[in-house]
C-alpha cells in the first residue's frame, strides 16, 4: 500500500512539475555540474503526502559559489487559480488569494520587515480540478521562501534558501535540502492544512490546542477608550457590559509606565489595577490583560538596566520593533524567561486577572541573536526555539490560575504555527475587513479544530457591526464600545454605545449566547474561491449552521451539503421574525435573497 501510494502520489505530482531542484550561482543563474539525488518516501497514514530530501553534489571538478537552492516545485494550470500564502508583511496581506496573471510573491518565512516575520511553512495552489501543496516538514521554523508566480495559465510554487554568504562547495561535497513535502489534495486549502498539521503532531508532537470553555465567552475590551483610559471609565462602563451579555472585560494598552516597563504608570497606579479586577469579578465577568511581551523601550529601566536580554544583530545593533518604537528581547534568553515568568505572576497573582492578550506583529519572529548572554548555539537558534517563550507563558499561567486564558494576537501576521499549542485562543488581529475575519477563521479550524477564535472587535468588522460574520463562522464575539460617554479623542461617534448600537448588541449578543456555535466543529464542505456564494458549516449538538456571503443574492440555488436523506426543518435564526421552512435531504437546494449574509440553522 505504501509503495502504491508513492508511486501514485508521485505520478500525480511529476504531471504537475515544472522545475527541476537546481543549485544557483550568487549572479542567479543554475550551475552545471551537479549531480542531483533525490530520496522520496510516503510517511505512514499520510497517502497523499512525499516527504523529500535533496543532495548536491559538486561533480565539475572544481570548487563552485552556491548564492542560493531551488527544489520541490509543483504547478497548477487553470483560468482561476487560488492559494494559500500564509507568510508575513506589513502590508498585512490576505492569506488566502487569487493567484492572478502577473503575480509574484517571495514568501520569505524570516522577518520581511522590521516587525513582521513567519508564518506557516507550507503553500497550497488550487482550481477547481487539482490541490497541490508543498512546505518544509522540519520541527521547528526553517528561514526559506516558498516562492509563488503565475506566468499565463500557470501558477507556480516552490522552496527556495538563500544564503546571507556564497557557500563553497568544493570538489566531491554535498549540500543538502531541508526535509521538505509535496502533497496532493481537492478542494480548496483546509484538508491539505489539516494533514500538514496532522503530520507536524504525529511526528514532532506538535499537540493542537483545546481551548477552556472560558475562551468562548463574549468580549468586551477597553480599548474604545484607548491609551489614555482612566480607572473609572473601565469600571464604570462594567455595569452595560454585564447587561448586555458580555463575559470577558479584556483591559488594553496604556496602563504601563511603557514597553519594558510593566508597571503600573501614575495614571492608573497599581491598586488601580487591583481595583479594575475586584470590579470586574464583583459584576461575574473575568478579567483579561493586553500586553506586549518581548518588547522593551530604548528608554525603559529594563532595556538601561538589563542589556543581557536584549536582542544582538550581527552588526552589534538591536533590533527595532517599529510598531512600538521598541527594541526586541531575545526569545529565548534565560534572563529575559524569568523576568517575563515574574510578570506572569504579578498580572495573575497580585493584580488578579485571569487571562492575557499577548499583542504585536513581533511576537511571529525575530532576527538571528547575536547575544552572547543568551547562550546559543548559532544565532538563527532564537528563531526556531521561539515557540519556547509562549510554552514558558503558557505553563506559567496554567501554574498559577488553572484555565487561564492566553490569546496571541499578531496583528495581521500568518501565524507562526510553530507555537499554536501555547495558546488556547486565537484571534482575528486587526482583520482590515470582514472577508479576512472568515478567511482566518478557516485557517485556525483546519490547523487548530479545538480552539477558540476570538473574532475581535466588531468594529473592525465591514461597517463596524457585522456580527453575522462574527457568529457565523463560528468565533466569539467581541466589541469596544463606550459607555455612558465617547472617548473624545476618537473622530465620528467614539465607539459610543448609541441607542441604535445597543439595540444591536442585545440583539447579536443574545443569539451568540444561546447558540454558542463557536463551541461546535468547523466542516469543510464549500470551496473557498470557487463555490458561490461563500459558505462555511459549524455542527453543533445536532444542528448544522450554514452561513452564507455575498454583497448580493438574487434566490440562486444554494446546495446545503452535509446533510442525510430524511426531512429536516431550516430557521433563519438571526432574522429579527425567524422564518422556518422545511427541505429534504441529501444537498436540497434553497432560493435565498439577502445582502451582505444569509445565516440558518438546520435541524
Amino acid at each position: 500500500m505504501k509503495r502504491f501510494a508513492l508511486l501514485l502520489t508521485i505520478v500525480v505530482l511529476a504531471s504537475c512539475s515544472y522545475r527541476q531542484d537546481r543549485l544557483l550561482s550568487p549572479r542567479g543563474a543554475t550551475l552545471s555540474g551537479v549531480e542531483v539525488l533525490v530520496s522520496e518516501d510516503v510517511p505512514d497514514g499520510f497517502p497523499s503526502m512525499i516527504l523529500r530530501e535533496v543532495a548536491f553534489v559538486n561533480v565539475s571538478g572544481k570548487p563552485m559559489e552556491v548564492g542560493a537552492m531551488e527544489t520541490s516545485g509543483i504547478s497548477v494550470e487553470g483560468s482561476g487559480i487560488w492559494s494559500l500564502q500564509p507568510s508575513s508583511s506589513e502590508e498585512r496581506l490576505d492569506w488566502v488569494l487569487p493567484v492572478e496573471k502577473g503575480f509574484r510573491a517571495r514568501n520569505y518565512l524570516g522577518m520581511n520587515n522590521s516587525d513582521y516575520g513567519g508564518g506557516i511553512p507550507m503553500v497550497c495552489l488550487w482550481t477547481p480540478e487539482i490541490n497541490l501543496s508543498v512546505g518544509i516538514a522540519e520541527p521547528v521554523l526553517k528561514l526559506v521562501s516558498i516562492n509563488v508566480e503565475r506566468k499565463g495559465n500557470r501558477a507556480q510554487a516552490f522552496i527556495r534558501r538563500d544564503f546571507d554568504e556564497p557557500v563553497l562547495l568544493q570538489p566531491g561535497d554535498t549540500l543538502r535540502s531541508y526535509r521538505e513535502f509535496e502533497m496532493t489534495g481537492s478542494g480548496d486549502f483546509f484538508n491539505p492544512l489539516r494533514e500538514f498539521a496532522r503530520y507536524m503532531h504525529e511526528s514532532f508532537g506538535y499537540e493542537p490546542p483545546v481551548s477552556p470553555a472560558d475562551a468562548f465567552e463574549a468580549v468586551w475590551c477597553a480599548w474604545g477608550y484607548e491609551r489614555n483610559f482612566t480607572v473609572d471609565e473601565v469600571i464604570g462602563t462594567l455595569p452595560k457590559v454585564a447587561e448586555l451579555g458580555f463575559k470577558w472585560v479584556d483591559v488594553d494598552d496604556g496602563y504601563q509606565i511603557c514597553e519594558g516597563d510593566w508597571e503600573a504608570n501614575d495614571r492608573i497606579t497599581d491598586e488601580g489595577m487591583k481595583r479594575i479586577t475586584a470590579a470586574i469579578h464583583a459584576q461575574g465577568l473575568k478579567a483579561k490583560l493586553w500586553w506586549a511581551p518581548l518588547a522593551a523601550d530604548p528608554g525603559s529601566r529594563l532595556a538601561s538596566e538589563h542589556p543581557e536580554m536584549l536582542l544582538v544583530r550581527k552588526d552589534g545593533t538591536h533590533e527595532d520593533i517599529s510598531w512600538w518604537d521598541s527594541w526586541y528581547l531575545s526569545p529565548v534568553n534565560s534572563f529575559t524567561r524569568d523576568y517575563t515568568l515574574g510578570l506572569v505572576d504579578r498580572f495573575l497573582l497580585d493584580w488578579g486577572f485571569d487571562g492575557f492578550k499577548l499583542d504585536g506583529q513581533h511576537l511571529n519572529l525575530s532576527e538571528p541573536d547575536y547575544n552572547p548572554a543568551s547562550g546559543l548555539s548559532y544565532p538563527e537558534e532564537a528563531c526556531e526555539r521561539l515557540p519556547e517563550f509562549f510554552k514558558a507563558v503558557s505553563d506559567r499561567a496554567e501554574a498559577d490560575k488553572s484555565g487561564a486564558v492566553v490569546q496571541v494576537c499578531p496583528c495581521g501576521c500568518a501565524i507562526n504555527f510553530f507555537y499554536t499549542p501555547y495558546m488556547n485562543q486565537a484571534v482575528a488581529s486587526d482583520p482590515t475587513s470582514s472577508a479576512q475575519i472568515r478567511m482566518k477563521r478557516k485557517v485556525y479550524a483546519a490547523m487548530c479544530p479545538d480552539l477558540a477564535y476570538y473574532a475581535d472587535h466588531v468594529e473592525l468588522s465591514d461597517g463596524g457591526l457585522d456580527f453575522p460574520t462574527q457568529i457565523g463562522v463560528g468565533g466569539v464575539i467581541g466589541s469596544k464600545f463606550t459607555w455612558p460617554a465617547p472617548n473624545p479623542t476618537v473622530k465620528g461617534d467614539g465607539y459610543l454605545l448609541t441607542p441604535e448600537k445597543e439595540a444591536a448588541l442585545r440583539k447579536w449578543v443574545g443569539i451568540y449566547n444561546d447558540k454558542k456555535i463557536s463551541t461546535g466543529r468547523y466542516l469543510n464542505l464549500y470551496d473557498y474561491g470557487f463555490d458561490k456564494p461563500e459558505a462555511h458549516v459549524i455542527e453543533k449538538d445536532g444542528a448544522m449552521y450554514y452561513a452564507f456571503y455575498a454583497p448580493e443574492w438574487d434566490g440562486g440555488a444554494i446546495e446545503l451539503r452535509g446533510l442525510e436523506s430524511r426531512e429536516y426543518t431550516v430557521t433563519e435564526y438571526t432574522a429579527d421574525e425567524p422564518r422556518s421552512f422545511t427541505v429534504e435531504g441529501p444537498d436540497p437546494l434553497i432560493h435565498p435573497v439577502f445582502k451582505g449574509a444569509y445565516l440558518i440553522e438546520v435541524k
